[in-house]
This record gives structure tokens, sequence and C-alpha cells, in this order.
């Protein structure tokens, strides 16, 4: 008979996980959920304020680093910081990033390439210098956060740089799986819907024709709720997903279904 426990599979014990954007939204969810799965968890963001809030409630087994994803030495700095304290670095969920409504026709290439570098090239940074301790080690996970916009048009919501970034997300993260597969090293993305974060909350939630856009086009007829994306990220993080690599889940009610 086979000894097996199911509960396993979704724990974290002994695990490091690095969050970035950890300071609202689904970030600071991210790092309670890998907390609450026995993670030591060390969250990076601009705002320390927050982040030192939150590893105050979470108590023990937290490390708060500031960090902005554009800038290279910052990245260096959090990946030495987490090494130095732990040794070792298994899980990396690239949270961090932006997105502001802007009509493609005016938007300022500034603008456009800032999108880029946020939602992209600081995610590719961090995750290069990542990779390198998560390979040497023989064992790793990424969990790159991307978005139903980086696999369906935005419109009529006008997000043109957004979803250019999340798109190339979404591809990185098949290469990268890829580049490093037979290096013990997964890397898989959460593409979610619509959620109530500090991002969306004003301009969808908020505002009632926004909400009753969400609950018109989205196939189960509602927005997501912060917990609903707690399974498919420690599914991603952890040992239930041992042989996936490479992958795109969505978690959005259906919404690239349709």
């Amino acid at each position: 008979m086979v000894d097996l426990d199911p509960s396993q599979l979704f724990r974290l014990d002994g695990r490091v996980a690095i969050v970035t954007g950890a300071s609202s939204g689904l970030g600071d969810r991210f790092a309670r959920v890998l907390h609450a799965a026995g993670a030591d968890v060390v969250i990076a963001a601009r705002r320390v304020d927050r982040l030192e809030s939150l590893a105050g409630e979470l108590g023990d087994r937290v490390l708060t680093v500031e960090c902005d994803v554009v800038d290279e030495q910052a990245t260096r700095r959090l990946v030495d910081a987490t090494v130095e304290r732990h040794g070792r670095i298994d899980v990396l969920v690239n949270n961090a990033g932006v997105g502001e409504g802007v009509a493609a026709i005016d938007e300022p290439l500034d603008h456009f390439r800032w999108t880029i570098d946020v939602n992209l090239v600081g995610l590719f940074a961090l995750t290069q210098q990542v990779g390198r301790h998560m390979i040497d080690a023989g064992s790793g996970s990424v969990v790159n956060i991307a978005s139903i916009f980086g696999l369906v048009g935005s419109a009529p919501i006008k997000e043109a740089s957004y979803c250019a970034a999340k798109g190339a997300v979404v591809n990185l993260t098949r290469a990268l799986a890829c580049e490093w597969a037979r290096r013990g090293v997964r890397v898989n993305a959460i593409a979610p819907g619509w959620f109530p974060t500090e991002m969306t909350q004003e301009e969808m939630f908020d505002d009632r024709s926004g909400l009753r856009y969400i609950e018109t086009n989205a196939p189960m007829g509602r927005a997501g709720r912060l917990e609903e994306l707690d399974g498919a990220l420690l599914y991603l993080a952890g040992d239930a997903s041992s042989y996936v690599t490479g992958q795109v889940l969505a978690v959005d009610g259906g919404w690239v279904a349709r």
C-alpha cells in the first residue's frame, strides 16, 4: 500500500519564497498564503512601511526587503539578502506589476517603455538572478503573475502596453521553462482575471459600469475573490506540480474560454 498524504503536496515547510509587489493586493495575499503553508517568506516592494506592517501581522519567518524591480541593483540586494539569511531560494513569485489605461494612439513612448520595464524587464532580471541559485541547487519553482490580458486583448479597456508586457511574460515563461527544465527548475505562470486590487479597485470595482462589464462578460458572472487564487499558487509553487512546467493557468471565471 502506498503511503500517501495528499495534503503534503501543498505544504512548503522549510522552503524559502520571495514575493515581489508584496505591499498590497495580490502580492500581500500571496505572501500570507505561502507563509501559512509553512514557507519562510521574503517580501519585497517599494513601500517599506506596508511591508513592515505585513511582517508584523505574520510574525516569524518573514524578511522584508525594499526593492524596485526596475532597479537591477535593488533586485541583486534582494537576492543577496535572501541567500545571506536562508542560504537558498526555493520559490520566486514575480508579482510586481503596473497597468494604467491609455489609448494606444495617445500613449507616450516613455509610458510604454515604463510599463514594459516594470512588468517584463524587471521580472526577467530578478528571475535570471534567482535562477542561477536555483540551477546551482538543482531545484526551484518560479511563478510568474501574468494576466488574462497576456492571453487575449483588453478591449474595450485601452491597455496596449500592459497587454504587450503580459503577453511577453506568458511566452518568457515557456522559454525559461524549456531552458531550465533539465536543471531542476520549473517556470509557470498564473493569469488572473478580474480581482479587486489596488490597481483595479477605482476603475472597475468602485464604478458600477466597470463592475457590470465584469459581471456581463465573465462566464461565471462575477469577479474573482482573492482567496480563489490560493490553490493555483500553492499548486505551482510546491510538489503538487512537480511534473508541470511552461504552463499558464488562467484563474478567470472562464474569461479566456469565451
